[in-house]
């Protein structure tokens, strides 16, 4: 008898201790979310200017003017808008996770190419962009709303404007168009994630050997006690269902952080006009670095094939003179 209360006591004290320690996993897990580490500013700039994807000369010829956008959120959201052409044609590129604008000024230069003007900012709490926290895509579908709407007066009803999105930035775009407004003409999503949860407990798997879903839903706990969201709500593959307008789903079969799966799953969500590219070439949020040309003509035959051809049918069909682009 007094062995088995031993017994049942040991494994009681065992329990309790993997208890705290997944629950501790899990708040410092949150606390690594929500405080996740941003690239440092200059070190953004030196990799971006010694890959030549980044021309001061151009930057500072082609700054038209500096963007303070109140977000609904509660701070300043700071970016910059390039007008290079004698267009209102504009495309807002949405950066990653730890990056800052000066990480989309390559996504830029490809538009002006393609007859873009530009808007890059920084995302909630990167670069010069306030925000306590960062959310994944659940806050910073909003400041994204109120960057689409100040852009949309600026360049009016006619222009045609689109949305990039790499890695944070293209679940952003997916969750703002899924959930808030699909308020751009055509969406081009690189690398993003399915599903957060999901991406989380291949992280904590590969990184941590942790294969158990419990302390994920510990760090959702902490984060929805925190920061009054839960993972849940960062599913772009629910809000891509709702999207009409065209997306162009993008990435690279080598990536090890965002597995290409989750873009085929968006894809295959996705009803309505879409395409999809999976690159043989390229790391995470690499698609581009590794296959510029194909990249640009990728983006060139979908606009083509799903924006100016519609363009044309519909100004066909009312009898007015088509715009050639």
């Amino acid at each position: 008898m007094k062995k088995k209360k031993k017994m049942l006591l040991f494994s009681g004290i065992t329990t309790t201790i993997a208890a705290a320690a997944t629950g501790l996993f899990g708040f410092a897990l949150s606390n690594k979310l929500m405080y996740i580490k941003q690239k440092d500013p200059e070190f953004v700039r030196e990799r971006e200017t010694t890959a030549k994807r980044f021309d001061e000369a151009w930057y500072n010829k082609n700054f038209k003017c500096e963007l303070n956008i109140d977000s609904p959120n509660g701070y300043t959201i700071r970016g910059i808008m390039f007008q290079p052409l004698e267009t209102n044609n504009t495309i807002i590129i949405c950066h990653g996770v730890t990056e800052n604008k000066i990480n989309s000024v390559k996504y830029a230069r490809l538009f002006e190419r393609l007859g873009y003007n530009s808007v890059i900012f920084d995302h909630r709490r990167h670069g010069e962009t306030g925000g306590k926290t960062t959310s994944y895509g659940y806050y910073e579908k909003n400041d994204l709303d109120a960057v689409v709407k100040t852009i949309k007066v600026m360049i009016g009803e006619d222009a045609i404007l689109g949305i990039h999105g790499e890695s944070m930035g293209a679940a952003t775009m997916l969750l703002y168009a899924g959930t808030v407004e699909d308020g751009a003409d055509f969406y081009i999503s690189d690398c993003a994630f399915s599903d957060f949860s999901m991406l989380l407990k291949q992280i904590a798997k590969t990184e941590f050997k942790y294969g158990s879903i419990i302390p994920i839903r510990f760090a959702d706990f902490f984060v929805r006690l925190r920061d009054g969201y839960s993972f849940k709500s960062v599913t772009p593959s629910e809000a891509v269902t709702k999207i009409e307008k065209p997306v162009l789903f993008i990435h690279s079969i080598p990536d090890t952080f965002i597995p290409a799966s989750m873009s085929l799953d968006l894809y295959n969500k996705k009803t309505g006009p879409k395409k999809l590219k999976l690159f043989e070439k390229g790391a995470h949020a690499q698609s581009f670095n590794e296959n510029m040309a194909e990249y640009e003509d990728l983006i060139h035959d979908f606009l083509e094939n799903f924006i100016y051809q519609k363009i044309n049918r519909d100004s066909s069909s009312s009898n007015v003179i088509p715009f050639h682009f």
